[in-house]
């Protein structure tokens, strides 16, 4: 899908609003469509939580502003606090003039409890993007040594700092441990990624406000962000609290510009390369971080050595095209990013794309 790359520096909430709908049903989520479309209705509410929404001061898409009331909507069927959007999900309700009053009449009714929900960004913690982030690895695996040591930015929940616990079917290329309650098989198109061993030796990660699994209301909120009409990724969550309960995953509460310094001032064992990572995050993180993290990395990559190499692997949105598109650099030697793929948001299909 083609978009101009003014797309996410959207500020009219009307024009947003219409924009997140139309994705959402491009998406295979028409219910969830009609709900997002349904907040156009609020325009003249006084409820606290419309006034917020249509006065919202910022990039409203870059902010995600749309996702981040659509998942408190979703969150009042989850919890049984209000099911009438159920039908509306499940393509029983079809009727938008129907599903307009009933988010208005939602949003006035809830407005102290949804408020809250447009206070920070959706955390779509998917382990349907590790099968890219696995993929940039089999391709690691054969320039640098495929020990990794991974950092992830962003992690949430650290729902892919436990991607060494499942299982990959990569277009033929299998790998990790077929026990795993964890299958992560999305569909492949072009050729398979190199049939490397890459070994995972260590891998935490840093969120603002991580997610804590064991915690089952935290786990409600994270299906909250997931679109209804996805039952795949809610498995996939319920996979990943599985996986969390045997060993928890290691996620401190830490900005990401100061996570990579600390990382990186460590010392690195000889054999084992440094990635860091990360997959559809790079626009939540504040501009003066991005360049702190981009200072760093160039720095450690000066020192980096063939038995001490670094890599930066990134699963983000290209803002001209709207593809999300994987990217690796390692160092020494990849001294500028390789295009390898571009995959569906959420996992559901990749394309390789290196010859």
């Amino acid at each position: 899908m083609a978009e101009s790359g003014a797309v996410m520096d959207i500020k009219s909430v009307p024009e947003a609003i219409e924009w997140q709908a139309r994705h959402a049903e491009e998406g295979g989520a028409p219910g969830t469509a009609r709900v997002i479309r349904g907040l156009l209705a609020l325009e003249d509410s006084q409820a606290a939580t419309a006034r917020r929404i249509f006065g919202w001061q910022g990039l409203t898409l870059k902010d995600a502003m749309p996702l981040r009331i659509n998942g408190g909507l979703h969150n009042l069927v989850l919890t049984g606090e209000d099911t009438r959007l159920g039908a509306v999900y499940a393509a029983l309700t079809t009727d938008q003039a129907a599903v307009d009053a009933l988010v208005r009449e939602l949003v006035e009714t809830y407005d102290a409890l949804l408020l809250p929900w447009l206070d920070g960004p959706p955390q779509t913690n998917e382990a349907g993007r590790s099968a890219s982030l696995m993929a940039g690895l089999l391709w690691l695996a054969e320039r640098v040594p495929s020990r990794f040591e991974m950092l992830e930015l962003g992690s949430s929940a650290g729902i892919n700092t436990m991607m060494e616990r499942y299982f990959f079917d990569l277009g033929g290329v299998k790998v990790g441990p077929e026990t795993s309650p964890m299958w992560i098989v999305p569909e492949w198109k072009g050729n398979a990624p190199p049939a490397t061993s890459p070994q995972i030796v260590a891998i935490r990660g840093c969120d603002i406000a991580p997610v804590d699994l064991s915690d089952p209301e935290a786990a409600v909120r994270l299906k909250s962000y997931v679109w209804p009409e996805a039952i795949a990724r809610m498995g996939r969550i319920d996979a990943a609290v599985e996986l969390a309960s045997e060993t928890p995953p290691d996620v401190v509460k830490m900005d990401a510009a100061g996570f990579v310094a600390e990382a990186l001032a460590r010392p690195q064992d000889e054999g084992v390369t440094r990635v860091l990572f990360h997959s559809i995050v790079w626009q939540y993180i504040p501009d003066d971080q991005q360049q702190a993290i981009r200072d760093a990395m160039r720095a450690a990559a000066e020192s980096a050595t063939e038995d001490e190499p670094l890599a930066w692997v990134s699963l983000e949105t290209n803002r001209k095209t709207f593809r999300h598109e994987l990217h690796v650099t390692y160092w020494p030697g990849g001294e500028e990013p390789a295009l390898l793929a571009c995959a569906h948001p959420h996992g559901a299909w990749v394309e390789w794309l290196y010859d």
